[in-house]
């Protein structure tokens, strides 16, 4: 049994009549009349009684009708599927992103939009620091991910643009700098800086200490957090000073003022990197409409 024979069946049973079915299936009426055979003789019953004026169902066929128009309305659901998956309007997305780069527009616009064009796609967001978000695009746990690298990416992998966000320095409201307009980094030389542990943050941490370096000094290392957030809780504690991508200074934390840096300002790198393997639609839709998102 073809879905032919069931649509054939369902146009006979609504017209009533072989040669109207004919006319609305663009077939001619004796091989119609034919398929219909065909079919009575797979299911084993009689489907319709012919009469002078046309056709009606037995009762046989009337109870075949409301399956048959469920096996061609399933079809129809599951070519709709198929296409729909094809187009990558459905399925899932595996994003990754580092706990700065949540705050980053990039991020938040690339996110909005795909999430507009594209509702009934289920994005899996997962945060991790640069080294655990490599590892996981190479196992193929990850679509794509928005991180920091440091030097070159591994082969399998591709970056697909991203930004070069300006820095900031974060003070606590304490310090003498804290009401200034902005702030030379060469000012710092002495204070402690609350910074990443590198191997959890190469690029942040090696940016933020060449910086000084170019400043003319180095800087004093004090406390370590692993995510920004923290560290900009500990300046708000006043156990040091750091640098952080301008994005940040739109988290609100009592204790902790953000300033522009007054001279050469070092820049935190995010890039929107992907398997080289992964061919997925929803993936490369994304990609798409990141390149081109607008900042939200």
């Amino acid at each position: 049994m073809e879905l032919r024979h069931l649509r054939y069946f369902v146009a006979v049973a609504e017209e009533r009549n072989f040669t109207r079915a004919a006319t609305r299936l663009g077939i001619g009426q004796p091989p119609l009349s034919q398929q219909i055979k065909d079919l009575e003789a797979e299911v084993e019953a009689r489907l319709f009684r012919r009469l002078p004026t046309g056709a009606e169902l037995t009762e046989a066929g009337a109870a075949f009708l409301d399956e048959a128009r469920a096996a061609l309305a399933a079809a129809e659901r599951a070519a709709l599927a198929a296409r729909r998956a094809a187009e990558g309007r459905i399925g899932r997305l595996r994003i990754g992103c580092t706990g700065s780069g949540f705050f980053n527009p990039l991020v938040t616009g690339a996110l909005r939009a795909f999430g507009a064009a594209y509702p009934d796609v289920s994005v899996v967001l997962e945060e991790g620091n640069t080294g655990l978000l490599l590892e996981r695009l190479s196992a193929g746990f990850l679509d794509a991910a928005f991180l920091r690298p440091h030097e070159g990416l591994p082969p399998a992998l591709r970056a697909h643009g991203g930004v070069d966000e300006p820095m900031e320095v974060a003070l606590p409201e304490s310090h003498p700098l804290a009401g200034a307009d902005a702030v030379r980094l060469a000012d710092l030389a002495g204070a402690r800086f609350v910074l990443f542990p590198r191997p959890m943050g190469e690029s942040l941490h090696d940016t933020i200490t060449n910086a000084c370096r170019a400043a003319g000094f180095e800087p004093l290392r004090g406390q370590e957090a692993q995510q920004f957030p923290s560290i900009i809780n500990l300046v708000a504690s006043g156990l040091g000073v750091s640098l952080v991508p301008a994005s940040l200074a739109q988290v609100r934390v009592a204790g902790v003022r953000f300033r522009p840096i007054d001279g050469p300002v070092p820049l935190a790198r995010l890039r929107l990197v992907s398997s080289r393997a992964s061919h997925a639609q929803t993936l490369r839709n994304f990609l798409a409409l990141a390149n081109g998102a607008p900042a939200a």
